[in-house]
């Protein structure tokens, strides 16, 4: 993913409304002790998760069970031996034997080889997902059956795979949920090696992790509704000069006009020197802008709306080969002291990569509304033809005129606004275009009513 393409220097009244680990703990203060409070918090939190990791990998041999079996050991010798009982003397052996005893099932590997393979790498939102684990035997031997665990985002997927004959494999699929967008990781496959009793269990990985994308779902948006822009084609516009395919008009010869562009035939009628003049022609330029705070939706099915008319809108552009830049709000870090004022671009030199994209982006607190995203997406970017602002129900008139006053006056602004909660409709306020969709469909058909008006 692409780095933010511009930062800039406030006063720290920029802190105001920032809601971050560090504005938690220190407000808006800002010097050495601040900064050192800060530092304290930091690696008390670092030390406790390293502490946490480490429990957690101890815990994930001893069962609760073994801890049990672990704790009684000391305490029936040492109450066995103290008091004389004899029986809690056996009974603290015989439990120090079963540990032993378990710990010997954790010794050795299975003969066997475990490949992982996904069905598919990228899927949409709620499309078919899947994958298969097969199990070899290279030895010369059969080999038991074993229960293998294929972690599958935070759920877990098990499998129960058979004996098998030397030189033979057993193939198992499972499916994978795709309820939501994002990368869901799956894997590693793992088998686990434990007592008969269940005192301890040991995980074996078998495979590398693999990842799989899951896409917002888009709607195809005709070319033709993309009308609003008045040069899709390089069409000529009003701007003048002195190099380009549409003639406009002939004047008098300036120093520094290239000679090749000299009107002969007018310069011998008028004694003096004629060059051409031409009307500037350019290829579209499309700008999708998305906010990612959380204060400009009411709902996440508003903000999932969003991220998939976004995508919409980047795809039809990327397809139909025009120049488009996608860029989404920044998120302030959490230790940061002020907010920053900067946008972050998403790839758009395949459709395939920013979907990718698209489909790893949260809305945060942090994160800069559209009136900013709108503001520095004009600023950051030249030659715009028409500029799309996607948004929540919560965003105010007044704030979507004040992200198309950044805008150029020859750029077409569209503000498409996600309440499922709405009736579809389409208004100007103020050369400002607003379209209200409740759902991806109304987006095909919202398009092609504006670019009629317009």
């Amino acid at each position: 993913m692409s780095s933010p393409r511009r930062a800039e220097s406030h006063s720290p009244a920029d802190s105001a409304g920032l809601t971050n680990a560090r504005t938690r703990i220190v407000g808006a203060r800002t010097g050495a002790l601040a900064d050192l409070v800060v530092a304290i918090v930091r690696f008390f939190a670092l030390a406790g998760s390293t502490i946490g990791r480490a429990a957690a990998r101890i815990a994930t041999v001893v069962t609760p069970l073994g801890w049990v079996v672990l704790a009684l050991v000391p305490v029936t010798l040492a109450l066995g031996y103290t008091l004389g009982w004899v029986e809690l003397v056996v009974v603290g052996w015989a439990t120090a034997v079963l540990a032993v005893i378990a710990l010997v099932y954790l010794v050795g590997r299975s003969p066997f080889d475990v490949s992982l393979e996904l069905l598919h790498r990228r899927v949409v939102v709620g499309d078919p997902a899947g994958g298969a684990v097969t199990l070899h035997n290279p030895t010369g031997r059969r080999v038991l059956g074993v229960t293998v665990e294929i972690p599958v985002g935070v759920g877990l997927a098990e499998l129960a795979m058979p004996s098998l004959r030397p030189g033979a494999s057993f193939t198992n699929g499972f499916a994978i949920p795709t309820l939501r967008r994002g990368v869901i990781p799956v894997g590693p496959v793992r088998t686990v090696r434990a007592d008969p009793i269940g005192l301890v269990r040991r995980e074996l990985i078998w495979t590398e992790t693999e990842n799989l994308v899951v896409h917002p779902r888009t709607v195809g948006v005709p070319s033709t509704s993309t009308g609003l822009i008045r040069d899709l084609e390089g069409r000529p516009t009003r701007d003048l000069t002195s190099s380009d395919v549409a003639f406009h008009a002939l004047r008098e010869y300036q120093t520094g006009d290239e000679r090749r562009y000299i009107h002969w035939k007018s310069t011998a009628k008028t004694g003096t020197y004629m060059v051409r003049q031409f009307e500037q022609t350019r290829r579209s330029h499309l700008v999708v802008a998305l906010s990612l705070a959380t204060s400009d939706y009411a709902t996440e099915e508003e903000f999932e709306l969003a991220v998939s008319v976004a995508g919409s809108l980047g795809v039809r552009a990327i397809r139909d080969g025009r120049t488009v830049s996608v860029v989404v709000s920044t998120v302030t870090p959490e230790f940061a002291k002020r907010k920053i004022y900067a946008v972050r671009a998403l790839a758009t030199h395949l459709p395939s990569r920013l979907l990718d994209d698209l489909a790893v982006v949260e809305a945060a607190s942090a994160a800069l509304g559209i009136r900013d995203v709108g503001r520095i997406a004009a600023e950051d970017n030249a030659g715009i033809s028409v500029a799309f602002l996607v948004c929540g129900s919560l965003v105010t008139p007044s704030e979507l005129r004040a992200a198309s006053h950044s805008f150029p006056v020859d750029v077409a602004v569209v503000a498409i606004v996600c309440d499922p909660d709405a009736v579809p409709g389409f208004r100007r306020v103020a050369g400002l275009s607003v379209l209200t969709i409740g759902y991806l469909e109304d987006l095909r058909i919202a398009l092609a009513r504006s670019a009629a008006v317009a």
